[in-house]
């Protein structure tokens, strides 16, 4: 079991790789990313399980609508299946699920499944599990600017940071990327000013409670100065968290 004073309140992840696990097995893209789903449930429990408070994963980006329709359509049917089954199992453990991203694109099918999900998930407190969808960093800055300017509102770093899309939690303090790629993709890119970064070999599929114990490792061993020096640290604590 990862220590407590180890643990990191906020963990962002791109879940990378599942293309690839499923070419490497002469499968379907598809089957990677059914893979993929496995490994995100056995995630969203060890981070609830070692105190983990917030878990924001990257499952669609805005620009995975250029992938072949094949496989979009495949992924869609994947979140509808998802929502059906896993939804009823994180509520029962205490998991909070948003969904953060544009939803004017999808099918009202899809949109009220994302709704539902919400709402009987609201009352949950042990995790909060953002799951990015349809979502970029660029739009959310985007759609955070364009809603303070219709409602005439100055746009200051402080005004902007509560209209962005995850202003419910506090920043990452880790972000981890599978799968080999060393970018964080349009990520969170408002919110990951000051997050550690941790890129990782394997992919998601692979990416199993050990993998995330060493990622978690990593990070505790680092010095997080958030613009300051070394001695300007309080408490002798070199691994200072963001609030």
């Amino acid at each position: 079991m990862t220590a407590q004073r180890q643990v990191p309140n906020h963990i962002a992840i791109v879940m990378d790789g599942n293309g690839r696990w499923a070419t490497r097995r002469f499968l379907p893209r598809v089957a990677g990313h059914k893979k993929g789903v496995d490994a995100l449930r056995a995630c969203v429990r060890h981070c609830g399980d070692i105190g983990v408070k917030v878990l924001t994963v990257f499952a669609f980006s805005s620009e995975n609508w250029n992938r072949p329709a094949e496989e979009v359509s495949g992924l869609m049917e994947l979140l509808a299946m998802a929502l059906s089954r896993e939804v009823p199992q994180l509520h029962k453990e205490g998991v909070r699920i948003h969904f953060v991203g544009d939803r004017s694109s999808l099918s009202e099918k899809v949109r009220h499944g994302l709704a539902q999900a919400e709402q009987v998930t609201a009352g949950n407190t042990r995790l909060a599990f953002n799951i990015c969808f349809n979502y970029g960093g660029r739009w959310d800055i985007a759609q955070a600017a364009a809603g303070l300017a219709a409602r005439g509102e100055a746009i200051t770093e402080a005004s902007l940071d509560r209209a962005m899309a995850l202003n419910h939690v506090p920043d990452p303090d880790l972000l981890i990327r599978t799968g080999g790629e060393m970018r964080i993709s349009n990520f969170l890119l408002w919110q990951a000013a000051y997050t550690e970064l941790y890129f990782s070999d394997k992919l998601w599929p692979e990416f199993d409670a050990a993998a995330i114990d060493a990622a978690i490792a990593d990070y505790a061993g680092r010095e997080r100065r958030f613009g300051r020096t070394s001695a300007q640290l309080s408490g002798g604590d070199r691994r200072k968290k963001a609030a």
